[in-house]
């Protein structure tokens, strides 16, 4: 009768769960901090960068001469008395003002394509939309160090190193912004 006891206890014990070891819980680089967000780490990783670009710039020239030359001369002989004055002058003034302004603002997702020897990534990315026959290309490209990427794994286009931002559309849209062809010669010929 005392085996009985000891059979059921062993049977008991065999039924019941393997133990979990500590390794099998837990394995290194695949276990995601519950209060961080994961941000880009390797090549291939994806960046959100937020592009807000303004700029403005005001050249202005103001030229003026002023220049008088005065000759004058008398002769008396005699009974001829003559006189005579040439007076030369002349003027310029001149004055010219170029403004420009400019800005861009939009939300475009970018690859890691290299990490440099320091730590900081390669980031590089374009995007293109076709909306109503109008083509447009946003593509960016530079230099992110990666303590620079903040929460939600987002970089301000202002904290990118040696920024290369293109911005290009073509369609009807663009094509009806530029000058035409008689309005291009006389600029051409500093007519117009």
């Amino acid at each position: 009768m005392k085996t009985l006891p000891l059979l059921c206890c062993a049977a008991l014990l065999a039924a019941l769960p393997a133990s979990a070891r500590a390794d099998n819980l837990y394995r290194g680089g695949s276990f995601p901090s519950l209060a961080t967000d994961l941000r880009a780490s390797q090549v291939g990783d994806l960046v959100t960068v937020i592009i807000y670009q303004r700029s403005s710039a005001t050249t202005t020239a103001q030229q003026s001469s002023n220049k008088r030359t005065d000759l004058q001369g008398d002769l008396d002989v005699g009974g001829i008395d003559e006189g005579g004055r040439l007076r030369i002058g002349g003027g310029y003034a001149g004055r010219g003002e170029a403004r420009r302004s400019e800005q861009l603002a939009t939300t475009i997702s970018v690859s890691v394509s290299a990490i440099l020897p320091n730590g900081d990534f390669l980031v590089e990315g374009r995007h293109d939309m076709l909306v109503n026959g109008e083509k447009t290309l946003i593509g960016l490209r530079g230099r992110v160090r990666p303590q620079d990427i903040g929460n939600g794994n987002v970089i301000l286009s202002s904290r990118i190193a040696d920024a290369q931002i293109e911005y290009d559309g073509k369609g009807y849209v663009s094509r009806s912004a530029k000058p035409g062809l008689i309005n291009r010669i006389f600029s051409f010929l500093g007519l117009g």
